[in-house]
C-alpha cells in the first residue's frame, strides 16, 4: 500500500452512544469548515471528511503511513469540543481500510442509521461533502470513495425495495403519538422549528387526523411559509410561550444550544391547560425540551432515541431488503477495491523494476569494473541484468495476480513497505 493512503474512520452513533454524548460532540454546519481545517492542520492528514447528524458523529481521514487515527480523532474531538478524551473513547468506534469503505458505503446507504433507508442521512452526507470541498480536505482517495459511496446509494434505492418500506424519524414520531393518544382526530399541534423533518411529522399528523398546525420558526418569514403549506397558523419565535399551550402534540427540531422549554415552563402550561396531556417529541440534538418535564404528570417528553422502539416495530418488513441492500454494498465495495488495487498494481510494479535496477547499477559502479576489457564488461552488465530479472519474476508474476485476492490491498502494501518502495503515482490514483 502506497504512503499517505490509511484510510479511516472514527466515530459514534447511536449504536454506540446515548444522546446524551451524541448531543455534546454536535458540529453545528456553520462551524463545520473551521473544524474542518482544524483536523486538516493535525500532522498526518493528508484528507478528512466530518459527519455530524442528530445520530452520529464521524470523521473518515486519510493518513501517512505510521499516524495512529483513534489517539489523531478522539484529541481532535476533545479539543474542539472541550471534553476529556478518556470520557469519549469509550463510545468510539474505528474502522480501517476495506472496513471503512464499506461503513462509509452503508451510511450513505441508509443501512446503518436508526431507521433503514430513510433519505436524510444520504442528503446530509452530499452536504458534509461540499464543505469538505470547500475547505479545501479532499482531493484524492477519500473523494473517490465518497463519490462512488453515493453512487452505492442511489442504486441501493433505485435497485432495492428498501425505500418503500422505509419509515422516517418523523413518521415514528407520529406513530409514537398515536401511543399516547387514542386518535389523533382533532388535536392541535405545534412545530418548533420549520426543517424538513419537524414540516415530515406535521404532515404525517394532518394525515392522521390532527385539526390544527401552529409553526414558530426564528426566521418568521420561514414559519410563514411552512403555516401557508400545512394550512396554519405562524408565530414569531419569542412568542411561542405564550401559543404553545394550545396544543397537544408539540415537536421539536432547532439548532439552539441549550433547552427551549424548561421545568417550569411545564408547570406552567398544565396549570393552564388544567393538567390536560401534553406530548413533546424532541427530535432535536442537542435536545429542545428538558427532559426533567418527564417528571410532571400528563407532560409525555421523548427524544430521538426513543423513536428506536417505533423503529424496531417495522424492521421485520424490511428484513429481506435490507438484505438485498447489503449484498449490492459488498458487491460494489469490492468492484471498487479491484479497481484501487489495478490502479496500484502497475506503480508498484514499476516501482519494484526501478528499485532493483538502481540498486544492480549501484553495485557495478562501486565494483572494479575498469579493469576489464569491453567484452567483459558486457559480459557483467548482461549477467547482472538476468541475475535481477530472475529474482523479479517470481514476485512480479505474484503481483499481478494481487486484485484475484481479496487481502490484495495488505499485500500490495506489504510488498511497498518490505522493498521500500516510494509513491510514484498522484494522489488520486493511490488505493487505501
Amino acid at each position: 500500500m502506497s504512503e499517505g493512503t490509511q484510510l479511516n474512520l472514527v466515530g459514534l452513533s447511536h449504536h454506540t452512544a446515548p444522546v446524551e454524548v451524541r448531543e455534546r460532540l454536535d458540529f453545528p454546519e456553520k462551524n463545520l469548515q473551521a473544524s474542518l481545517k482544524s483536523l486538516r492542520d493535525c500532522p498526518g492528514v493528508a484528507e478528512a471528511l466530518l459527519l455530524s447528524t442528530c445520530n452520529r458523529v464521524e470523521v473518515a481521514v486519510r493518513l501517512d503511513n505510521g499516524v495512529e487515527a483513534l489517539p489523531l480523532v478522539a484529541g481532535f474531538f476533545a479539543r474542539e469540543r472541550k471534553m476529556d478524551r478518556e470520557e469519549l473513547e469509550p463510545f468510539l468506534y474505528h474502522y480501517r481500510q476495506r472496513e471503512a469503505i464499506r461503513h462509509i458505503f452503508r451510511v450513505a446507504s441508509s443501512l446503518d442509521s436508526m431507521v433503514i433507508g430513510e433519505p436524510q442521512i444520504l442528503g446530509q452526507l452530499k452536504v458534509s461533502y461540499a464543505m469538505a470541498r470547500a475547505a479545501g480536505t479532499l482531493g484524492g482517495l477519500l473523494e473517490e470513495v465518497l463519490s462512488h459511496a453515493f453512487a452505492t446509494a442511489k442504486k441501493v434505492r433505485s435497485e432495492t425495495g428498501i425505500a418503500a418500506s422505509a419509515v422516517s424519524v418523523s413518521y415514528a414520531a407520529v406513530e409514537l403519538a398515536k401511543k399516547i393518544f387514542d386518535s389523533l382526530e382533532g388535536k392541535t399541534v405545534f412545530l418548533i422549528g420549520a426543517g424538513k423533518m419537524t414540516e415530515l411529522a406535521a404532515r404525517h399528523l394532518r394525515r392522521s387526523g390532527a385539526s390544527s398546525i401552529f409553526v414558530a420558526n426564528r426566521t418568521y418569514a420561514r414559519a410563514e411559509e411552512l403555516a401557508t403549506e400545512l394550512d396554519g397558523e405562524a408565530i414569531r419565535f419569542d412568542e411561542l410561550l405564550d401559543h404553545i399551550v394550545k396544543a397537544d402534540i408539540i415537536i421539536s427540531s432547532t439548532g439552539a444550544p441549550v433547552h427551549i422549554i424548561k421545568k417550569e415552563h411545564g408547570k406552567k402550561f398544565l396549570q393552564a391547560r388544567r393538567n390536560k396531556p401534553m406530548f413533546f417529541i424532541d427530535i432535536a440534538v442537542p435536545r429542545d425540551i428538558d427532559p426533567e418535564l418527564n417528571k410532571l404528570d400528563n407532560l409525555f417528553v421523548y427524544d430521538i432515541d426513543d423513536l428506536q422502539q417505533v423503529v424496531e416495530a417495522n424492521k421485520k418488513q424490511r428484513e429481506h431488503e435490507t438484505v438485498a441492500a447489503e449484498r449490492l454494498v459488498e458487491f460494489e465495495v469490492n468492484r471498487l477495491l479491484a479497481r484501487l488495487k489495478q490502479l496500484e498494481i502497475g506503480p508498484t510494479l514499476a516501482a519494484l523494476q526501478q528499485q532493483m535496477h538502481r540498486l544492480r547499477e549501484e553495485e557495478l559502479a562501486r565494483a572494479k569494473l575498469k579493469d576489464l576489457n569491453t567484452e567483459q564488461q558486457a559480459a557483467v552488465e548482461e549477467m547482472s541484468q538476468r541475475l535481477v530479472n530472475k529474482i523479479l519474476h517470481g514476485p512480479l508474476v505474484e503481483l499481478k495476480r494481487i486484485p484475484e485476492q481479496p487481502n490484495g490491498l495488505q499485500l500490495v502494501d506489504f510488498v511497498r513497505r518490505m522493498f521500500q518502495l516510494k509513491d510514484t503515482t498522484d494522489s488520486k490514483d493511490k488505493e487505501p
